[in-house]
C-alpha cells in the first residue's frame, strides 16, 4: 500500500490523462496525494484504487452521483455513500418498471384493449411520484407531451392513468438525453399505437442499456468495497 506512484502511472492503467487524475484530486474523487519536497505528487495503491472506483461508478451511477458517493467516503461518511448507492439501484428498479409498463401500454393500444383505470391525480402526486417539480410536468404540458383534463370544479389539472403512463415515459426518455420534441412524437405514437414497430424497437434498445447499467452497477460494487478496504 505504500508503494510510490506517480500520476502517469494511474493515468496508464485507464488510458487518461495525468491531468485528468490531478484533476480527480482536486475534484475530492481521490483522496488528497503527499508531496515531495519539490512539490510533485505521491500516489500510493490507495490513490490507484480509488480511482478504480471512480471510474467504475462512472457508467454505473453517472458523473455526478459517482462524485458524490467519493466525496462522501471521503469525507467519513459511509452511510451517505451507501444512500446513493441505494439510490440509484431504486431507480433502476424504477426504469425497469416504467419500460414494463409502456410495452403492456403498446400492447393494450394494438390489442384495442381498454385504457387502465385508477384514481384521478392532481399535480403535485404526479411530481411527488416522479420526483419531479410540478413547474417540470407543466413545462411538458406546454410541450404537447402531456394532455391532462381539467375538474370542472377547480379548474386544476388531473392526471389518469393514460396521463400517469405518458409522464413516465417522458420521465424516462428525458433522462436518456432525448429532447421534448422528440418525447412528444413518441408519446403520440403511444397514444394512438402508431409505428408501434419503430417504438417496440426503441424499447428493446432501451432495456439493453438498462441492464448494462445494471451490470455496471455490479461492477462498481465490487470495485468500490475494494476501495473500502484498503483504505486507513
Amino acid at each position: 500500500m505504500n508503494t510510490r506512484l506517480r500520476p502517469a502511472d494511474l493515468a496508464r492503467e485507464h488510458g487518461i490523462s495525468t491531468q485528468a487524475v490531478r484533476n480527480y484530486e482536486q475534484d475530492g474523487f481521490l483522496p488528497p496525494a503527499a508531496r515531495t519536497p519539490s512539490g510533485y505528487r505521491v500516489y500510493t495503491e490507495v490513490h490507484a484504487s480509488a480511482l478504480r472506483a471512480f471510474l467504475a461508478l462512472v457508467p454505473a451511477y453517472g458523473h455526478a452521483t459517482a462524485g458524490g458517493i467519493m466525496h462522501a467516503v471521503h469525507g467519513d461518511d459511509l452511510g451517505r455513500a451507501l444512500t446513493l448507492v441505494d439510490r440509484g439501484h431504486e431507480q433502476l428498479l424504477r426504469d425497469r418498471e416504467t419500460l414494463n409498463s409502456v410495452r403492456t401500454a403498446i400492447g393494450d393500444l394494438t390489442s384495442g384493449a381498454p385504457e387502465p383505470t385508477a384514481t384521478a391525480w392532481p399535480i403535485g402526486d404526479l411530481a411527488h411520484r416522479l420526483g419531479l417539480t410540478a413547474a417540470t410536468i407543466r413545462a411538458w404540458e406546454r410541450a404537447g407531451i402531456l394532455t391532462p383534463s381539467r375538474d370542472p370544479a377547480t379548474g386544476y389539472r388531473v392526471f389518469r392513468a393514460a396521463d400517469i403512463r405518458d409522464a413516465e415515459l417522458t420521465h424516462l426518455l428525458r433522462r436518456g438525453g432525448y429532447p421534448l420534441a422528440h418525447i412528444a412524437t413518441v408519446v403520440g405514437q403511444v397514444r394512438t399505437a402508431g409505428g408501434t414497430e419503430s417504438l417496440v424497437d426503441a424499447m428493446e434498445t432501451w432495456q439493453e442499456r438498462l441492464n448494462a447499467r445494471g451490470v455496471a452497477m455490479l461492477t462498481a460494487a465490487g470495485v468500490l468495497g475494494e476501495y473500502l478496504r484498503s483504505r486507513p
